[in-house]
């Protein structure tokens, strides 16, 4: 049977690891052609070789997205292999948490450079794509800590507050074009994101928060994109919100 991603074409940036990857393969295996996008090549052949010996197709593209031209040129390449896009995943983001009395400010423009402004980029080059097509999904991966605040993580909240903002101010704007935009809030997931925090207190206390409960799998955020990405052309899921079942917080 075919999938129900069958000839669509699907972007997921941050495709090397974790979430990103989890995601590219479950697109796969619904059947979309995947441009696998991330910094580390070595991590995204791997990626790449899993979807096309299932049969699939995936394209390997190395950026960085908070570098602007290589987050434009990450659409580009993408619509000239396969002629078209139809759901674009920001995954991309890292988390530099830490007190903001005495914080590293350059690891919060690393972290807007990412977070945010990667995300913005990368939409805002695919957007006329799907406005000539008269359709399109963007997805972007947030977090709980878009949608509540803890101290120590300030900086990252602000980051994730932002993703969503943007995503609503998005949807308002393109839903007439039939361009859905959805938000994936994923609580604690078990992924290497606390192997970047620079604040070694920070990330002790990331490394045990994580461990006193049972985290999420990445593969559970994938089925949870792959849910909204899925759904007939009249149904728009906004919001995903996803915890660990003993998450509190």
């Amino acid at each position: 049977m075919a999938g129900k991603l069958e000839g669509k074409v699907a972007i997921v940036t941050g495709a090397s690891a974790g979430i990103g990857e989890a995601t590219a393969l479950a697109l796969a295996s619904e059947g979309a052609q995947v441009a696998l996008a991330a910094r580390r090549v070595e991590r995204l052949k791997p990626v790449a070789e899993r979807i096309e010996s299932n049969g699939g197709k995936a394209l390997i593209i190395v950026a960085d997205v908070a570098n602007e031209t290589q987050a434009i040129d990450i659409v580009h390449k993408t619509k000239a292999e396969f002629g078209r896009i139809d759901i674009l995943v920001n995954n991309a983001g890292v988390a530099l948490v830490g007190d903001i009395d005495g914080a590293n400010t350059a690891d919060w423009r690393r972290m807007f450079d990412i977070n945010v402004l990667g995300l913005m980029y990368v939409t805002h080059a695919a957007l006329p794509i799907f406005k000539a097509q008269g359709s399109g999904h963007v997805v972007n991966i947030s977090s709980v800590a878009g949608r509540t605040v803890r101290a120590g993580i300030g900086a990252y909240n602000v980051s994730k507050w932002g993703v969503n903002a943007f995503s609503e101010a998005l949807r308002q704007e393109v839903h007439k074009q039939n361009i859905r935009v959805t938000i994936v809030e994923p609580g604690m997931v078990n992924t290497e994101i606390n192997d970047f925090i620079t604040d070694p207190i920070a990330k002790q206390r990331s490394e045990e928060r994580r461990k006193s409960i049972v985290p999420l799998e990445s593969e559970d955020v994938a089925v949870a994109i792959v849910y909204a990405v899925t759904q007939p052309l009249r149904v728009s899921v906004n919001e995903i919100l996803i915890r660990p079942t003993d998450q509190g917080w």
